[in-house]
């Protein structure tokens, strides 16, 4: 098995599949890559049992076609190190000696047997949903979602990103019971109603990839397992078992108290005043009157307090609301808008945040964040 290629075309290809790979692998196999060479072209997997990420290569110079396992880290560790050049692989299947050969040196690993390498699971065809979708739609959704997933070993279900399908739209959600992101894309259909619950790595690898592409995903799930194939990648893992809590009968409906507000100002308020609340509750209150929002909060263990007051549009009652800085900060953070809509029904009710303009008719996104006691 011998093939030629570009240092730096190989690293870039393999830095995305070894996100992959766990720091604790149970099996010694998944510490390698899995080389897949056939024509002309080289296919790389890695895996850490539960998600698999493969990658494909096309070479203009391979002969003899066959597979070996590669250890990852010493591999990436030397492409790292090298300008960009043409590289040699000579791999000798039956001793499992690999040889690198660059125009002045000569670098010598021993690889593992391929067939040690787990197999990937297989959609069950009687089971299986098929949808092919926008890399944009699958990027946005995850983006906007995937920093309100939870980590909760008690609740698996609440540490992925829930994907539901639908002939009228799709609806991504996440939650870890403080704060919940609902985005709803009309552009993005299923032929029939579907679900499943993405886990997080798996979410954080298709951010990594998703930019790059720019034809349409293959997205094919079961009950057990997901696939997204792409032009480059192919994306297979193993979906959170369970079912995912009602999250429409948490929003709450009736806000009669509505402030719209710009922000940025709202944001950079927020990062001042919340270093000086209390480190343990991270809570700022904020005062609602009239066109007039006073952001405030206070640590009395160390006798420090801060308020900014900011101009807003306020059509309501008098109001006093406190929430977690921490959690307020990152949903203002991952919305895209100039200006944001909070609206609230009382001080013990979850706030809404919605932004203020529509960038995209395509898109509905929702931000729930709940409140905490004031009086704690």
């Amino acid at each position: 098995m011998k093939f030629v290629v570009s240092s730096t075309e190989l690293l870039n290809h393999l830095q995305a599949v070894s996100r992959v790979i766990s720091s604790k692998n149970t099996l010694p196999i998944l510490d390698n890559f899995l080389f897949k060479l056939e024509d002309s072209e080289l296919e790389i997997t890695a895996s850490d049992l539960e998600t698999t990420l493969v990658t494909k290569m096309t070479l203009q110079n391979a002969s003899e076609a066959g597979s070996i396992a590669i250890p990852a880290r010493i591999l990436t560790d030397t492409l790292k190190e090298f300008p960009e050049i043409p590289l040699t692989f000579e791999i000798n299947l039956t001793n499992l000696s690999i040889v690198i050969n660059s125009e002045n040196g000569k670098f010598t690993i021993v690889g593992q047997n391929a067939a040690d390498f787990p197999q990937m699971p297989v959609i069950k065809t009687d089971k299986k949903s098929s949808v092919e979708i926008s890399p944009e739609i699958l990027l946005s959704g995850i983006s906007k979602t995937l920093f309100a997933t939870a980590d909760d070993e008690l609740r698996p279900v609440m540490n992925g990103i829930f994907i539901e399908l639908s002939p009228d739209d799709m609806t991504f959600v996440s939650s870890d019971a403080h704060k919940l992101v609902r985005y709803k894309r009309i552009d993005g259909k299923g032929e029939q109603n579907s679900s499943f619950i993405l886990p997080k790595k798996p979410s954080g690898l298709l951010k990594n990839v998703l930019p790059k592409e720019e034809n349409n995903v293959i997205m094919e799930f079961d009950d057990k397992n997901a696939f997204f194939t792409m032009t480059e990648y192919k994306l297979v893992c193993r979906l959170v078992e369970g079912n995912y809590p009602s999250y429409n009968s948490v929003i709450p409906l009736n806000n009669p108290n509505k402030l719209t507000i710009d922000r940025v100002e709202f944001l950079n308020t927020l990062r001042r005043v919340s270093v000086y609340s209390n480190q343990a509750s991270n809570l700022v209150k904020l005062h609602l009157t009239g066109n007039q929002i006073t952001v405030s909060a206070q640590d009395l263990d160390f006798s420090i307090s801060a308020y900014e007051r900011l101009k807003c549009q306020y059509e309501g009652e008098e109001m006093e609301i406190g929430f977690k800085s921490t959690f307020l900060l990152e949903i203002l953070s991952n919305l895209s808008s100039n200006d944001v809509l909070l609206e609230l029904s009382d001080p013990t009710r979850a706030g809404i945040l919605l932004p203020a303009e529509v960038e995209n008719e395509n898109e509905d996104i929702l931000m729930l964040l709940m409140p905490m006691m004031i009086n704690a």
